[in-house]
């Protein structure tokens, strides 16, 4: 008998014809311009930027559909009188304009959000501060190994919401989820991981505990019958646990605990009822850096349901990693160089710093997200031969960085450098054979690229070119 997704069925008879709004002309968005054309929807976009920064061919597609496009900063003033609103990660939920539309009667919700709502497989969440594309990845990889048919979405993958009509009961999904797509989300996951919590993006939170709270939200709306997998190690997301509707499992690399995933001296064990199983050896894995020791543990204990510990274990050992984490981009006269440019905070670059035995010399800096650099000084100082450092946040790591030398009577080469082109130059003309170049800003990407990804690939380009 061939499978009626009802859910999704009730929804597209609901907005049929409907006038919708989407906010925010995105990659997640992109998708449903085809999809509401085909519902005969009356859809008007907005954007904050100007008509010539967006995607052309969606803007194409806009005008062929006979669509309204408002842009600019004013744009949302003619948000007035829609039955459902889109949002875009990008746009706070509580923008007035927004808000007082709400308040006429209008659905808001996100392209995630309907896909959570309307998928009829298992939904598999991943969150946090740090590390979470790659468990992403990893959890993807390893139900892809025991022959799951699986979609991988959220910030990563493809927007999946468009693909619903093809997903069955047996499929899963796994989600990559940010604090701005679990905002307002009134869904959870059935299994759910959050890797950590740290500050992080406090340039578009009012506030940190607004951060956090977005974050629970990840499973706030979970029954008994679902899982949360959470971080021991972590105070914040230890604390989640009382919280829990469903069953906790927990992860941690420092503790030896009774019940969970561990990471002892080099190896992942599962741990229940007091018994102790290995699965992995660290030494037998790709992956550089005790935080992806973490991952790997969290990846299991997401998955600890439905694959069993010998497929995990082949398919950890075989998983090469994501790009722009940790990134071998080439030796050059006894110097590697390596991207990653995902380390767009303190403490994702204070993890990368962790993962090498050899002198570094860092390249650092970038956007301003109004975080604390104090943190990271302790281990530059520990770990970093040279450093060399661009953008807005230059002066607040090299402040940092002085105050830690002088508390350890230390000294540091410290280079300025206006472009990216202009730390690499530097860095090939001082790096020594016993050095390794780590690119890892310990910063947004923002003051001179559109994303991370876009300032890696330029790294990567630069790097190879020399």
């Amino acid at each position: 008998m061939e499978f009626v997704n009802k859910k999704l069925k009730e929804f597209e008879q609901f907005i049929n014809g409907k006038k919708v709004a989407i906010i925010g002309l995105g990659v997640s968005n992109i998708p449903l311009l085809e999809y509401l054309y085909n519902l005969d929807c009356s859809v008007s976009v907005f954007d904050k930027r100007e008509v010539e920064k967006l995607d052309a061919n969606a803007v194409k597609n806009i005008h062929d559909y006979n669509f309204k496009l408002y842009t600019g900063k004013d744009s949302l003033k003619e948000l007035v009188n829609f039955a459902v609103i889109f949002r875009s990660p990008s746009c706070r939920p509580d923008t007035p304009e927004v808000v007082e539309e709400v308040k006429r009667g209008a659905v808001l919700t996100s392209e995630i959000e309907m896909l959570m709502q309307t998928c009829p497989g298992t939904i598999i969440g991943i969150t946090g501060s740090d590390g979470k594309t790659t468990t992403t990845n990893l959890i993807y990889y390893i139900l892809k190994e025991k022959g799951y048919n699986c979609y991988l979405g959220g910030n990563v993958g493809i927007p999946l919401f468009t693909k619903v009509r093809e997903m069955t009961p047996d499929d899963i999904v796994v989600l990559e989820l940010s604090s701005f797509q679990l905002m307002d989300m009134q869904v959870s996951p059935h299994i759910s991981v959050i890797t950590n919590i740290s500050p992080n993006h406090l340039d578009i939170h009012k506030s940190y505990e607004e951060y956090i709270e977005a974050k629970k939200n990840i499973f706030k709306y979970q029954t008994e019958k679902d899982i949360l997998v959470i971080n021991y190690d972590n105070e914040i997301t230890k604390k989640f646990a009382p919280e829990a509707k469903g069953k906790v499992i927990y992860f941690s690399r420092k503790e030896k605990l009774d019940d969970g995933i561990i990471c002892d001296n080099g190896i992942v064990k599962l741990c229940e009822n007091k018994l102790r199983r290995h699965i992995l050896n660290t030494k037998d894995i790709l992956l550089r850096g005790e935080h992806n020791h973490e991952n790997i543990c969290a990846a299991i204990a997401a998955t600890k349901t439905l694959v069993e510990p010998e497929i995990q274990a082949e398919a950890i050992r075989k998983f090469k990693g994501v790009e722009h984490r940790l990134e071998f981009v080439r030796e050059l006269n006894g110097v590697k160089w390596y991207n990653d440019s995902i380390g767009t905070s303190p403490s994702r670059t204070i993890a990368g710093l962790k993962s090498f035995d050899e002198k570094i010399l860092l390249i650092a800096g970038g956007y301003d997200k109004h975080l604390d650099y104090t943190p990271i000084a302790k281990p530059i100082v520990e770990n970093v031969s040279k450093l060399i450092l661009m953008g807005a946040t230059a002066k607040k790591i090299e402040e940092a960085v002085s105050n830690e030398l002088k508390e350890q009577h230390k000294e540091m080469d410290i280079y300025y450098c206006d472009t990216l082109k202009e730390t690499i130059d530097k860095a090939y003309e001082i790096a020594t054979p016993d050095e390794i170049v780590l690119f890892s800003p310990a910063s947004a990407s923002f003051d001179m690229f559109k994303n991370f990804e876009e300032r890696g690939n330029l790294f990567k380009k630069l790097v190879n070119e020399i």
